[in-house]
């Protein structure tokens, strides 16, 4: 049996205002949002995967990969996004996850393959990979951490997604495949099917972690971390 590849982890969230074109208007908070988003995928592509997987929501049964492509139309700017090279007449629309991961690469200046995938897929294809891979985990907290968040504030937003800080502090899968879907329903946290398949696919591994913002600027809680396998 070959053995598994090592793999290193940015979990980055997925905002549409990390671009600057959605975001408009230059905020601080945002200028600190997108350089921890940009020194985790940097970190990443640092131990020289052989491969990018993209894990998102909204992909689940999908291989995305060269000729795919979206836009951030809806969010009223006709920027559109390649998710490994140009979109082509034709490929795959892809979901809002990967089209921030991909920029998120494309604005790390990576080149080499990638390939886009549901939580649900993410296991298998760790397993099939022919050696190290980067995963971009895309997911938020909470969108109930405020008066002002996108949901209804919930006392319960600030602890859960303290829990997921703490799970991605330690570098612990155990924690993070652990996390209760049905309070991650309840507190509009996108990020926690993401997260749970990361925790499962990563099991038993050893990684060293480092926690690069844990905020809710605008009620909602977004977690950039990156995890190297020990």
């Amino acid at each position: 049996m070959r053995p598994l590849p090592s793999v290193t982890v940015a979990f980055c969230p997925q905002p549409p205002l990390l671009l600057p074109a959605v975001a408009g208007a230059p905020a601080p908070a945002l200028t600190v949002l997108r350089a921890a988003a940009d020194a985790a995928v940097q970190a990443l592509l640092a131990q020289q995967p052989e491969v990018v997987v993209v894990v998102g929501n909204g992909a689940d049964g999908l291989r995305l990969g060269p000729g795919d492509g979206g836009d951030l139309r809806g969010f009223g700017v006709p920027v559109e996004v390649g998710f490994a090279g140009p979109a082509r007449s034709g490929g795959r629309r892809v979901p809002l996850p990967h089209l921030l991961a991909a920029w998120l690469l494309d604005r790390a200046g990576h080149t080499g393959p990638r390939l886009g995938l549901g939580p649900a897929d993410l296991a298998a294809a760790l397993t099939g990979a022919p050696g190290p891979v980067g995963v971009v985990a895309m997911g938020d907290g909470s969108a109930r951490r405020t008066e002002k968040a996108p949901g209804a504030l919930d006392p319960g937003a600030g602890p859960f997604d303290a829990s997921v800080a703490a799970a991605l502090a330690g570098g612990d899968p155990a924690a993070l495949a652990a996390l209760d879907p049905a309070a991650g329903e309840r507190l509009l946290a996108a990020g926690v099917p993401v997260w749970r398949s990361v925790g499962s696919a990563l099991a038993g591994r050893a990684f060293s972690a480092e926690v690069g913002y844990d905020d809710a600027p605008f009620g909602v809680g977004y977690l950039v971390a990156t995890w190297r396998e020990r």
